[in-house]
Protein backbone atom coordinates (compact mmCIF):
# COMPACT_ATOMS: atom_id res chain seq x y z
CA UNK A 1 0.00 0.00 0.00
CA UNK A 2 1.53 3.43 -1.21
CA UNK A 3 2.13 5.82 2.18
CA UNK A 4 -0.38 8.45 2.54
CA UNK A 5 0.34 11.73 1.54
CA UNK A 6 -1.18 14.60 4.30
CA UNK A 7 -2.26 17.52 2.52
CA UNK A 8 0.27 20.18 3.21
CA UNK A 9 -2.23 23.74 3.93
CA UNK A 10 -1.25 26.61 1.45
CA UNK A 11 1.02 29.05 3.01
CA UNK A 12 0.00 32.69 3.44
CA UNK A 13 0.67 35.58 1.02
CA UNK A 14 2.67 38.10 2.77
CA UNK A 15 -0.82 40.16 3.24
CA UNK A 16 -2.24 37.53 4.60
CA UNK A 17 0.44 36.77 7.02
CA UNK A 18 0.64 40.18 8.12
CA UNK A 19 -2.91 40.21 8.87
CA UNK A 20 -2.55 37.29 10.67
CA UNK A 21 0.34 38.18 13.15
CA UNK A 22 -1.00 41.68 13.70
CA UNK A 23 -4.14 40.16 15.13
CA UNK A 24 -2.25 37.41 17.23
CA UNK A 25 -0.04 40.16 18.27
CA UNK A 26 -2.81 42.18 19.46
CA UNK A 27 -4.35 39.11 21.54
CA UNK A 28 -1.36 38.17 22.80
CA UNK A 29 -1.05 41.86 24.46
CA UNK A 30 -4.57 41.64 25.39
CA UNK A 31 -4.22 38.62 27.42
CA UNK A 32 -0.76 40.04 29.56
CA UNK A 33 -3.32 43.25 30.20
CA UNK A 34 -6.05 41.53 31.32
CA UNK A 35 -4.30 39.94 33.38
CA UNK A 36 -1.95 42.29 35.09
CA UNK A 37 -4.98 44.98 35.23
CA UNK A 38 -8.02 43.39 34.87
CA UNK A 39 -11.10 43.72 32.61
CA UNK A 40 -13.03 46.48 34.13
CA UNK A 41 -9.61 48.41 34.56
CA UNK A 42 -7.82 47.68 31.09
CA UNK A 43 -8.67 50.34 28.04
CA UNK A 44 -7.90 49.63 24.68
CA UNK A 45 -4.92 52.37 24.66
CA UNK A 46 -3.29 50.29 27.04
CA UNK A 47 -3.63 47.05 24.93
CA UNK A 48 -2.25 49.25 22.15
CA UNK A 49 0.24 50.47 24.08
CA UNK A 50 1.43 46.45 24.83
CA UNK A 51 1.57 45.68 21.18
CA UNK A 52 3.53 48.44 20.01
CA UNK A 53 1.00 48.69 16.49
CA UNK A 54 -0.83 51.62 15.86
CA UNK A 55 -4.28 52.57 17.26
CA UNK A 56 -5.39 52.25 13.26
CA UNK A 57 -4.09 48.72 13.03
CA UNK A 58 -6.20 47.56 16.23
CA UNK A 59 -9.60 48.46 15.08
CA UNK A 60 -8.88 47.05 11.88
CA UNK A 61 -9.52 44.47 13.36
CA UNK A 62 -11.59 44.88 16.60
CA UNK A 63 -14.03 47.15 17.87
CA UNK A 64 -13.83 47.48 21.53
CA UNK A 65 -11.79 45.80 24.41
CA UNK A 66 -14.85 43.70 24.68
CA UNK A 67 -14.64 41.98 21.19
CA UNK A 68 -10.75 41.00 22.28
CA UNK A 69 -12.00 39.43 25.59
CA UNK A 70 -14.36 37.34 23.51
CA UNK A 71 -11.75 36.24 21.22
CA UNK A 72 -9.55 35.48 23.60
CA UNK A 73 -12.25 33.20 25.87
CA UNK A 74 -12.90 31.43 22.00
CA UNK A 75 -9.42 30.75 21.93
CA UNK A 76 -9.05 29.18 25.21
CA UNK A 77 -12.53 27.21 24.03
CA UNK A 78 -11.64 26.16 21.09
CA UNK A 79 -7.98 24.72 22.41
CA UNK A 80 -9.69 22.97 25.52
CA UNK A 81 -12.89 21.30 23.82
CA UNK A 82 -10.84 18.40 21.40
CA UNK A 83 -9.73 16.84 24.50
CA UNK A 84 -12.65 17.38 26.41
CA UNK A 85 -14.68 15.87 23.69
CA UNK A 86 -12.29 13.00 23.32
CA UNK A 87 -12.62 11.61 26.72
CA UNK A 88 -16.00 11.70 27.32
CA UNK A 89 -16.37 9.84 23.60
CA UNK A 90 -14.19 7.23 25.29
CA UNK A 91 -15.21 7.11 28.70
CA UNK A 92 -17.04 3.72 28.93
CA UNK A 93 -18.26 4.11 32.92
CA UNK A 94 -20.24 7.06 34.44
CA UNK A 95 -17.30 7.61 36.54
CA UNK A 96 -14.74 8.00 33.49
CA UNK A 97 -17.37 10.33 31.64
CA UNK A 98 -17.83 12.38 34.59
CA UNK A 99 -13.86 12.15 35.64
CA UNK A 100 -12.23 13.10 32.52
CA UNK A 101 -14.93 16.03 32.00
CA UNK A 102 -13.84 18.03 34.79
CA UNK A 103 -9.41 16.76 34.77
CA UNK A 104 -9.80 18.46 31.32
CA UNK A 105 -11.20 21.21 32.06
CA UNK A 106 -9.39 22.00 35.23
CA UNK A 107 -5.25 20.62 33.95
CA UNK A 108 -5.87 23.24 31.39
CA UNK A 109 -6.52 25.37 33.42
CA UNK A 110 -4.09 25.09 35.70
CA UNK A 111 -1.31 24.17 33.09
CA UNK A 112 -1.88 27.15 30.96
CA UNK A 113 -0.43 29.80 33.07
CA UNK A 114 -1.78 33.10 30.27
CA UNK A 115 -5.12 31.84 30.61
CA UNK A 116 -4.58 30.52 34.50
CA UNK A 117 -3.88 34.78 34.97
CA UNK A 118 -6.40 35.69 33.01
CA UNK A 119 -8.97 34.25 34.41
CA UNK A 120 -8.09 34.76 38.14
CA UNK A 121 -8.55 38.82 37.23
CA UNK A 122 -11.39 38.63 34.72
CA UNK A 123 -14.05 35.95 36.96
CA UNK A 124 -16.37 38.96 36.81
CA UNK A 125 -16.30 39.44 32.76
CA UNK A 126 -16.08 35.89 32.78
CA UNK A 127 -19.24 35.71 34.02
CA UNK A 128 -20.89 38.01 31.17
CA UNK A 129 -19.31 36.22 28.69
CA UNK A 130 -20.68 32.66 28.28
CA UNK A 131 -22.20 33.53 25.38
CA UNK A 132 -19.06 33.49 23.12
CA UNK A 133 -19.53 30.91 19.72
CA UNK A 134 -16.86 28.58 20.73
CA UNK A 135 -18.25 28.99 24.31
CA UNK A 136 -21.52 27.99 23.15
CA UNK A 137 -20.50 24.94 20.94
CA UNK A 138 -18.50 23.58 23.30
CA UNK A 139 -21.72 23.94 25.53
CA UNK A 140 -23.64 22.20 22.89
CA UNK A 141 -21.41 19.64 22.68
CA UNK A 142 -21.36 18.36 26.31
CA UNK A 143 -25.05 18.49 26.09
CA UNK A 144 -24.75 16.13 22.78
CA UNK A 145 -22.10 13.88 24.75
CA UNK A 146 -24.17 13.33 28.15
CA UNK A 147 -27.63 12.44 25.54
CA UNK A 148 -25.69 10.01 23.99
CA UNK A 149 -24.48 9.05 27.06
CA UNK A 150 -27.93 8.44 28.45
CA UNK A 151 -28.67 6.60 25.28
CA UNK A 152 -26.08 4.32 25.78
CA UNK A 153 -26.83 3.51 29.52
CA UNK A 154 -23.75 5.03 30.40
CA UNK A 155 -25.23 7.72 32.70
CA UNK A 156 -28.78 7.49 34.41
CA UNK A 157 -31.72 8.89 31.63
CA UNK A 158 -31.91 12.54 33.94
CA UNK A 159 -32.64 15.82 32.39
CA UNK A 160 -29.88 16.60 30.20
CA UNK A 161 -30.54 19.93 29.93
CA UNK A 162 -30.53 20.51 34.04
CA UNK A 163 -27.33 18.02 33.63
CA UNK A 164 -25.19 20.22 31.56
CA UNK A 165 -25.83 23.38 33.48
CA UNK A 166 -24.97 21.07 36.67
CA UNK A 167 -21.03 19.97 34.89
CA UNK A 168 -21.00 23.75 33.57
CA UNK A 169 -21.80 25.05 37.05
CA UNK A 170 -19.63 23.28 39.27
CA UNK A 171 -16.54 23.07 36.36
CA UNK A 172 -16.68 27.22 36.38
CA UNK A 173 -17.22 27.64 40.35
CA UNK A 174 -14.55 25.23 41.63
CA UNK A 175 -11.87 26.66 39.06
CA UNK A 176 -12.54 29.57 40.12
CA UNK A 177 -12.10 28.57 43.66
CA UNK A 178 -9.41 26.53 42.78
CA UNK A 179 -7.02 28.93 40.80
CA UNK A 180 -7.54 31.71 44.08
CA UNK A 181 -5.57 29.56 46.10
CA UNK A 182 -1.41 29.98 46.69
CA UNK A 183 -0.51 26.30 45.46
CA UNK A 184 -3.92 25.19 43.95
CA UNK A 185 -4.52 21.43 44.17
CA UNK A 186 -5.91 20.20 40.90
CA UNK A 187 -6.20 16.58 41.66
CA UNK A 188 -8.21 17.31 44.68
CA UNK A 189 -10.67 19.87 42.56
CA UNK A 190 -10.98 16.80 39.85
CA UNK A 191 -11.58 14.49 43.02
CA UNK A 192 -14.07 16.93 44.92
CA UNK A 193 -16.36 17.67 42.21
CA UNK A 194 -16.33 14.16 40.35
CA UNK A 195 -17.29 12.58 43.79
CA UNK A 196 -19.82 15.47 44.01
CA UNK A 197 -21.42 14.62 40.27
CA UNK A 198 -21.38 10.82 40.96
CA UNK A 199 -23.16 11.38 44.20
CA UNK A 200 -25.96 13.59 42.51
CA UNK A 201 -26.82 11.26 40.16
CA UNK A 202 -27.58 9.08 42.73
CA UNK A 203 -30.19 11.18 44.34
CA UNK A 204 -31.54 12.77 41.12
CA UNK A 205 -34.70 10.92 39.94
CA UNK A 206 -34.63 9.43 36.35
CA UNK A 207 -36.55 10.83 33.50
CA UNK A 208 -39.61 8.72 32.45
CA UNK A 209 -41.54 8.96 29.35
CA UNK A 210 -45.20 10.11 30.23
Amino acid sequence: MADMQIPVPPKLGKREQTKANNRQAILDAARIVFAEMGYGETTIRDIIRQTGLASGTFYNYFKSKEEVFQALMDDAALRVRPALRDLREKAKTEEQFVRGTFESYFRFIAEDRQTQHMVRRNTGAIRVRMDTPQIIAGFDELQQDIESAIERGLLPAVDADYLTASFVGIAFEIADRMLERENPDVDAAIEFATNMMLAGLKAVPVVTDS
